[in-house]
């Protein structure tokens, strides 16, 4: 009890100033009205002094009843006991207060939300990078202890699994070279240089680099026509990347007819475009594709060969050139993503 009297007056001590200035108020106006003697004064003073300790211990055990209800809030908070924000309730008075108590629980249960994904994420990730390693290493170690059995003195053999073996290292270190790209542009370490270049010499470079890929599948690689001294802002070596990787796989998932880049202009910016003819993305997938590792079908997607971190390459590019990857397909009837540059 006594504990408590002490922690009521330690809560009141910032009602004291108010208190003591209401008092001598009060006391100026009833020594005025009524003429007291000196004896009564003392006795005045002394009933204005008790009066003062009781509404200062009744102020200060009602501040402290309120601060606990607080830290009770605050703490039940910090262990995610509440179900809904509707459960936080001070009173009228403290309507502002609660508010923001409101806004603050929102927030942590929004960032307990995103910690999770997180979490989730991150196995995610950590079990797609093992399946991916694992797939060509165990291929490479299939042919080379094949050969180390013998197969190495059968001229039938011994070459095709050699380059099978070599195909699989390729693949290998194109997935770390993703993955390292990925990590870079995550973590912010991904290096920019931004400055003006030629759009119609930089994607003629391009499709000469892939015409010879394209017409392996007898597809037919298509550049529409561009002014000659259209000048696109951004960085030329990140944004060959995007390009390659968007019609790589326009042609990997194209049977047969063409893809085509276009690039559309208007004052401020150019719209480019890669579209093709080939399977096209169910609307259910079109969302997931930028994802890591996500494919569309699996067992398809592997046979044709690929990383599965392009797309999610593309994406991060992109978002450091401020501008945002579009996607329209249908199952069927080919792709197109686009995405604008600054002129």
């Amino acid at each position: 009890m006594l504990y408590k009297s002490k922690d009521n007056f330690s809560y009141a001590r910032i009602f004291i100033p108010e208190v003591i200035l209401l008092s001598c108020g009060i006391g100026l106006i009833l020594f005025f009205i009524f003429k007291l003697s000196f004896p009564n004064i003392i006795l005045f003073v002394i009933c204005i002094f008790i009066v003062d300790l009781i509404v200062l211990y009744f102020l200060g055990r009602k501040a402290r009843n309120e601060f606990d209800r607080i830290s009770g809030i605050i703490n039940s908070i910090r262990k995610n006991e509440f179900s809904s924000f509707d459960d936080i309730k001070l009173r009228k008075y403290l309507h502002k207060l609660e508010s923001e108590i409101k806004e603050m629980y929102i927030k942590a249960q929004n960032d307990i939300k995103y910690l999770k994904k997180l979490e989730q994420i991150r196995a995610e990730f950590l079990a797609n990078v093992s399946h991916e390693l694992r797939t060509p290493i165990f291929s490479i170690q299939g042919y080379i202890e094949t050969l180390l059995d013998g197969a190495i003195n059968d001229k039938k053999v011994n070459r095709k699994f050699l380059e099978k073996a070599n195909q699989h290292t390729q693949n290998l270190n194109n997935l770390l070279n993703d993955l390292i790209d990925i990590s870079m542009m995550e973590s912010g370490q991904m290096r920019m240089s931004f400055r003006y270049f030629n759009i119609f010499e930089f994607l003629n470079e391009v499709v000469k680099e892939l015409k010879p890929i394209a017409e392996e599948k007898n597809i037919e690689l298509i550049l529409h026509f561009i002014k000659p001294s259209l000048k696109l802002y951004g960085d030329k070596v990140k944004l060959k990347q995007v390009l390659i990787n968007l019609i790589q796989n326009a042609i990997k998932y194209t049977e047969k007819g063409s893809v085509e880049i276009i690039v559309n202009e208007n004052k401020r910016f150019a719209e480019i475009i890669v579209q093709d003819s080939g399977i096209g993305i169910a609307e259910m997938d079109i969302d997931r594709i930028f994802e890591r590792f996500y494919r569309v079908d699996k067992d398809r997607s592997r046979a044709i060969g690929g990383t599965g971190l392009g797309l999610a390459i593309v994406k991060h590019i992109l978002d450091a050139h401020g501008t945002k990857i579009c996607v329209k397909s249908k199952l069927g009837e080919g792709s197109a993503f686009s995405f604008t540059l600054k002129k």
